[in-house]
């Protein structure tokens, strides 16, 4: 049986698998990548996460597999900590500490953690982005870019090479270095620029006789340079997002791999030179064999500049649908924090061009089953000038995916603010409210087609309203769709979506509503609403304001299956939460600073099995789980872990029990009985060397069970001594109940507040003492 511990927030998906450069290992089999605090090995043949290399406490800033052992990888972290991990099994190895941007001597040890002290500077001055720092040769020299400046280091001559080039040249070039590599044979260094230049710098080695020569073709910035293991090929890529290949001293001969997706970041070949890895910004790996296709895609989940659409849940998948890469909309699987698909809503190719305005993807919505999805792209071609199309997608059983049905030029004539769909339980038919800066509302219905010959029902206009010139912000239906409330700036309107009568109007403290949400459940009577510093509940039978309480809500999100909702509220650098019932005074949980900095989506998202949690304070986990977005792109949510392992108390007395298990409730609040602790002390040192131990070098699993229990049976001559300790303690008890009353209070009286042990377990004590535990020195020993 298992209790539930307390409730943690848990970074669950969504960081950046581009952050660094990816590591091919030395198979090719699989690829290791920087992901926040983890790092992820993915399979190159079926794009699966295989391990997560989990231990820093810090953003992971660097992978590297290690020379001597193809099987090990070290990590380095923000934390100040690097890591030796083995990947094959996700095991850490040991910690080194104390690491700067240095040359540092690993101590050899057998400690897990080890703290370098040997550390000695090489260059100073050096530009913090990696593709700025390359070894050359084997690691006989050091190549360092920064700004204007190359800057070449050689260690046994403990003697360093500056060259400095101008600002622009003649054409109007920018000269800025900005990557570079070197040829692993050859004493060359390549630089990249931010003119799109390549330069080739020989005979680095004397300050006078440099020599140069330029490759031209991309357009902008070169981001990453690498040649190939034998120096044959040089790669670059940028943000034209095409991998070039440079034939090495004939680079007039070149290959190009076109459209891989977002602007080139990193690019990676692995040892044998058998695959090419780039990064790209819209956080993708993509896995090329050889420059000639594209063999896998590891998609991350993708953030743009700004999240312009709401985080939604897919009813149908589960799945976290977001903006995804330009044009977009993405289906992110938050239980195996991978990317399903993304779905073409403009429906045109994305030019990567600074400053051309293209349809970016700005609001989308699900009716509650799934079956429709709305969304809305705008493009600003100048000042006075909007394109906006409002698009309704039929989701189509035969292939799993959403097909367009109606594409609906300029429903408004402004920007639209909000979307909602609305599916009364007792009618069949759909509606679609928005609300614009226009002044006015529309409800767009599905109808069928006006003639026979046409394919299937389409989207309408059903009605349009306005109230007093304001602008409409938000809108919401209630659960059963016989309400729609609309806020107009300071007002809010309630509406009757079957007669379009407005029914009333709510009052409420200076302040434009910027968020809005009908209760559920037995909390169906209650509209809340948000300000800029204050959260509403108005009672919709009385039409007057119920309660408000004064707090800055940046997000406030109904759970669609309890009356729960949830309140992030910002204050201090930090945002705080609050889960509430709109019917009750006080708050169900509360969290503060659950992440630095603003939070700006969240939804609820149901559960796959009903949780059975009697803690008050965490019931409101027990049918959804929240999920929240930060800026730095991570999605998170509120985990009510398993930490507590409950045995029932018909089980029997074993060392296991003792060990994991726990007595009645009663006797929690009470010192740990020695039973239990001395076998903590016994057994913790063997388990924690055989789970810190690899898998690979450890014996067979029947092996060491078959020693484990041939140590826990009992000898004849043991049970010939337990019988003659019942004896002894059928003796002692016949003497101690010959002791009179009086004696008993005074003994009683000097007794210890500690309760002593009872007789099966001073028993079971013994026992344990006389077992033979001989066969774990011998395996630590080995």
């Amino acid at each position: 049986m298992v209790e539930h511990g307390d409730i943690r927030v848990v970074h669950c998906g969504g960081s950046k698998i581009n952050f660094r450069d990816p590591v091919i290992t030395h198979d090719s089999r699989f690829l290791l990548c920087a992901s926040g605090e983890a790092v992820k090995v993915f399979s190159t043949s079926t794009e699966e996460c295989i391990h997560e290399l989990r231990g820093h406490t810090g953003l992971v800033t660097g992978v590297l597999l290690r020379p001597s052992n193809h099987l090990q990888v070290y990590s380095s972290s923000l934390d100040g900590t690097l890591r030796l991990w083995d990947f094959t099994d996700g095991i850490l190895i040991k910690v080194g500490q104390r690491f700067q941007l240095v040359a540092v001597h690993l101590p050899q040890s057998g400690d897990q953690m080890v703290e370098a002290q040997e550390l000695s500077a090489v260059l100073s001055g050096v530009n913090p982005n990696p593709a700025a720092i390359a070894f050359g040769r084997g690691g006989e020299f050091i190549a360092s870019v920064n700004d204007l400046q190359l800057e070449v280091y050689f260690f046994k001559k403990q003697k360093s090479y500056r060259f400095f080039l101008k600002e622009d040249n003649k054409k109007g070039g920018w000269n800025t270095f900005t990557c570079v590599a070197c040829h692993p044979k050859d004493d060359c260094i390549a630089t990249g620029h931010e003119d799109g230049k390549i330069r080739l710098w020989r005979n680095f080695n004397h300050k006078k006789e440099y020599t140069y020569s330029t490759l031209h073709w991309h357009h902008s910035t070169v981001s990453s340079l690498c040649f190939t293991p034998e120096g044959t090929n040089l790669l670059s890529g940028g943000v034209e997002s095409v991998l070039v290949q440079w034939r090495y001293n004939q680079e007039s001969e070149r290959d190009f791999l076109p459209r891989l997706g977002g602007a080139i970041t990193h690019i990676t070949v692995s040892p044998d030179g058998s695959l090419f890895c780039t990064s790209h910004s819209d956080n993708k790996i993509t896995i090329i064999q050889s420059c000639v296709k594209v063999s896998a895609v590891i998609q991350g989940l993708v953030k743009g500049d700004s999240i312009r659409t709401d985080l939604m849940m897919d009813p149908r998948s589960k799945a976290l649908v977001l903006n995804g890469k330009p044009g977009h909309l993405q289906f992110y699987s938050l239980q195996r924090d991978k990317l399903l698909y993304n779905l073409d809503i403009v429906q045109q190719e994305y030019i990567h061009e600074s400053g051309l305005q293209q349809f970016e993807v700005v609001k989308a919505a699900f009716d509650a089953s799934g079956s429709w999805l709305a969304t809305v792209e705008e493009r600003h071609q100048k000042a006075a000038e909007l394109e906006l199309n409002l698009k309704l997608w039929a989701f189509d059983e035969q292939t799993q995916s959403f097909v367009l049905n109606t594409t609906i030029s300029a429903p408004h004539d402004a920007q639209i603010t909000a979307m909602c769909f609305c599916q009364p339980t007792d009618s069949q038919t759909t509606l679609l409210v928005s609300t614009s800066k226009d002044g006015h509302f529309k409800a767009w219905q599905l109808a069928a087609p006006a003639h026979t010959e046409d394919e299937g029902p389409s989207w309408l206009c059903d009605f349009v309203s306005a109230y007093h010139g304001l602008v409409p912000e938000c809108c919401s239906f209630s659960a059963d769709g016989s309400l729609l409330a609309v806020v107009f700036q300071e007002v809010v309107t309630v509406w009757s979506p079957s007669t379009w009568e407005l029914l009333t109007t709510l009052s409420q403290p200076p302040g434009a509503v910027s968020d809005l949400c009908f209760g559920r459940l037995s909390c169906s009577k209650y509209l809340l609403g948000t300000t800029a510093s204050n959260l509403l509940c108005w009672n919709l039978l009385t039409c007057s304001l119920e309660w408000t309480t004064s707090m800055d809500v940046r997000r406030l999100v109904a759970d669609p299956l309890s009356e729960n909702m949830a309140a992030f509220c910002y204050q201090s650098g930090s945002t705080d939460l609050f889960v509430f019932k709109p019917s009750e005074p006080r708050p169900l949980f509360s969290h503060k600073a659950v992440c630095s900095g603003k939070v700006t989506q969240a939804v609820f998202a149901p559960r796959e099995e009903m949780l059975e949690s009697c803690e008050e304070s965490s019931q409101w986990l027990n049918r959804s789980q929240l999920y929240f977005l930060t800026h730095f792109s991570l999605i998170t949510r509120f985990l009510l872990s398993p930490l507590k392992l409950v045995i029932d108390d018909s089980v029997a007395m074993t060392p296991f029990y003792l060990l994991l298990g726990k007595h009645r409730q009663q006797q929690q609040e009470t010192a740990l009985p020695q039973t239990s602790t001395s076998l903590l002390l016994l057994f913790f040192p063997f388990f924690s060397q055989l789970l810190q131990t690899p898998a690979h070098v450890l014996p067979s699993t029947s092996y060491l069970c078959s020693m484990f229990v041939q140590s826990l049976l009992i000898s004849a001559h043991a049970e010939e001594e337990m019988e003659s300790e019942k004896e002894e303690e059928d003796s002692e008890e016949e003497m101690e109940s010959s002791r009179s009353k009086p004696e008993l209070a005074a003994a009683a009286a000097t007794e210890s507040d500690t309760p002593a042990l009872t007789k099966a377990q001073a028993r079971e004590l013994r026992r344990v003492r006389k077992l033979d535990h001989s066969w774990l020195a011998g395996l630590l020993d080995s």
